[in-house]
């Protein structure tokens, strides 16, 4: 601990970038929970000075792709002939409309909400927090489509989830049948919940916070800048039209 100063600091960030070929973001979170541990050691006068006093790791806003209104719904009415298609977009519309890990979702994170509808309650492991989402309508569809498979029931499964390389691979397939040229991942319609579904739609940045299981606002708060973003685009397009 004695050896960590600042050279050694910047030493580290260039050997993850580079060597272990991480990508920008990962690489300053992996310094941020270094930098915990040695202002712990500093706290407890195990070292004499902070070596991260003049260390500034700023972290990248990451464009996340997030789904359209026009676009959900050209999925949604996709007349899909392969089954294993069919399955994947019913679970991708799913995570659409509640944000859910559908991984790890099981039958006993289902049950009633205080106003007596059903509420997908889970803990985020990354975060160790409550995330309690109420089941909208045409997840709700979903979700009554396979409450009965026997399987499913047996291994307590809300869904027939595959792996997430078969999932991934196939929502691409859906999504250029739809002639949706974004590169779409099942991480994607936790982010379309975040902002079509729920913050386009008015929903309180707060609740959207507490419902995808957030502990910062901040964290919330970037998608709240994506929309932000996405409306300047918009209108820069519609003042090109009008000059």
């Amino acid at each position: 601990v004695q050896d960590v100063d600042h050279k050694f600091i910047t030493g580290l960030e260039y050997y993850l970038k580079t060597t272990r070929k991480c990508a920008h973001n990962s690489a300053i979170k992996y310094i941020i929970n270094f930098k915990k541990i040695i202002r712990i050691a500093h706290a407890n006068d195990w070292i004499d000075k902070d070596p991260f006093l003049h260390w500034k790791g700023k972290l990248k806003i990451v464009e996340r792709e997030f789904l359209t209104e026009e676009e959900i719904q050209k999925i949604i009415d996709l007349d899909l002939k392969m089954e294993r298609l069919d399955q994947v977009r019913y679970i991708f519309v799913f995570c659409c409309f509640t944000g859910a890990d559908v991984k790890k979702l099981n039958r006993r994170d289902i049950s009633l909400g205080m106003d007596g509808e059903e509420w997908v309650k889970t803990k985020r492991s990354k975060t160790d927090t409550r995330s309690n989402i109420p089941i909208l309508p045409i997840a709700k569809t979903i979700f009554e489509k396979y409450k009965d498979n026997e399987l499913l029931k047996e291994k307590e499964m809300v869904l027939p989830v595959l792996s997430n390389q078969k999932m991934n691979a196939y929502i691409k397939e859906i999504a250029d049948l739809c002639g949706i040229s974004k590169n779409l991942t099942f991480h994607s319609a936790r982010h379309t919940f975040a902002t079509t579904v729920t913050l386009t739609n008015g929903v309180p940045i707060e609740s959207v916070s507490k419902m995808l299981g957030h502990t910062n606002l901040k964290t919330t708060q970037h998608y709240a800048k994506i929309l932000d973003m996405k409306v300047a685009k918009d209108m820069a397009i519609l003042r090109s039209k009008f000059k």
